[in-house]
């Protein structure tokens, strides 16, 4: 995050009632990072197209951690072309907060879900044949659009295509219904072996013919999330929905070029201390200094997403340079060893120390994106991101409009 030439409008965020923030930690979300990733997407999706596909942006489990809200709105102004979102209630949340766009409801719907959705003008996906009796009872003097989701192979959500025949009949019964999408999801596309993915394509393909056997002619057909959106050309047909690749992670194992992080979580320096050879650090002790160190205390723990798996095995940021976790992470506290650091150039109570994101400072300039940290813990950056808890405050940075 570079504020030179800029002009930042920063509004911090503690939650969703905007409570007071006081701790110096919080995650810092650069929105301009978030339209320039929309544009390195628009711009891939549309090579050697004639009719670039849409781009819908997956703002699901709060966006990612960033803020759906914010988040939203400032791809609704960089001009993505709708949203998806898990669940009915987050397309409502949006709604209540005057976003227009177009919003698919991607996971599936729940009790009175479908009416639900309706009424806050939401696009249901329709997996299921459970689901058929709520639709046929769903009359309304409006059409009920909806995408309808086969399964070809993620074994998790849509129509088998067994089962696809009498789904698509019952459906064709309904002339209140418009069949407006027909999606799918990958399973593996973010694998270095495309074979699987374009099995799972030949049988969409197989699908959409048998839609048109039935007489149902789906005006968009989707299949590409973030890693087939930018590996598999082929696979983003009419519109492809992005997650991840929007807020600068790679969807696979190797690099996407292009893409900026955009969220940054930092901290400051609550405390130094020296402590002598031998000495302990930490719930348990499970960290001994081997020499006389400085040991820096940060306020940030596993309570705020730091993962208690990086005890002694992460690195933060402080004045450009990375220096090591040292002792087990705890709720609230994680120690840093900044013994070189202060030889060096010295360290103070209230340097700013960032734990995801980057950092220029007197040493330098370094990032510690999302896959370090996952692959570190053993997970995947999705989880990296989405763990950052919601007691952490988020603000949001932009360039001014008068810019």
């Amino acid at each position: 995050m570079s504020d030179a030439g800029a002009t930042l409008r920063v509004v911090v965020s503690s939650r969703a009632d905007a409570g007071v923030a006081l701790r110096p930690t919080r995650a810092e979300i650069d929105l301009d990072a978030l339209a320039h990733n929309l544009g390195v997407v628009r711009a891939l999706v549309a090579e050697d197209r004639p009719a670039p596909p849409r781009v819908y942006a997956v703002v699901k489990a709060d966006a990612y951690g960033h803020g759906v809200i914010p988040v939203a709105r400032a791809l609704e102004s960089a001009g993505v072309d709708g949203l998806c979102v898990a669940l009915v209630e987050e397309g409502i949340e949006l709604r209540a907060a005057g976003v227009s766009l177009p919003i698919l409801v991607m996971s599936g719907l729940y009790g009175e879900g479908l009416g639900a959705a309706l009424d806050a003008r939401l696009t249901p996906v329709i997996h299921d044949a459970s689901q058929l009796p709520a639709l046929r009872a769903a009359r309304s003097y409006l059409p009920v659009r909806v995408h309808l989701k086969v399964d070809t192979g993620m074994g998790r959500l849509g129509v088998t295509p067994a089962a696809l025949p009498p789904f698509l009949d019952a459906i064709a019964s309904m002339g209140h219904v418009v069949v407006e999408g027909l999606m799918t999801h990958f399973a593996n596309a973010d694998c270095d072996d495309p074979s699987f993915t374009a099995t799972q394509l030949a049988r969409f393909e197989a699908a959409r013919a048998l839609c048109a056997h039935h007489g149902i002619h789906p005006e968009v057909c989707h299949a590409a999330a973030s890693a087939a959106a930018f590996r598999m050309p082929e696979a983003r047909l009419d519109l492809v929905r992005v997650g991840v690749a929007l807020y600068g992670v790679t969807p696979f194992l190797h690099d996407a070029p292009g893409l900026l992080p955009v969220m940054r979580l930092r901290t400051e320096v609550l405390a130094l201390r020296e402590l002598p050879p031998g000495s302990p650090v930490g719930y348990g002790g499970a960290w001994r200094t081997g020499r006389t160190s400085v040991i820096a205390t940060l306020p940030v723990g596993y309570a705020d997403g730091f993962f208690r798996r990086l005890s002694s095995d992460a690195e933060v940021l402080i004045q450009g340079q990375r220096c090591r976790v040292v002792g087990n992470v705890s709720m609230d506290m994680t120690t840093v060893d900044v013994t070189d650091l202060a030889r060096r150039s010295g360290v103070a109570v209230g340097d700013e120390a960032v734990l995801l994101g980057s950092q220029r400072g007197p040493g330098g300039f370094d990032v510690i994106r999302a896959e370090e940290i996952a692959r570190r813990v053993g997970t995947i950056p999705y989880e990296v991101l989405t763990a950052v808890s919601r007691r952490v405050p988020r603000s949001y940075r932009e360039r001014s409009p008068d810019r």
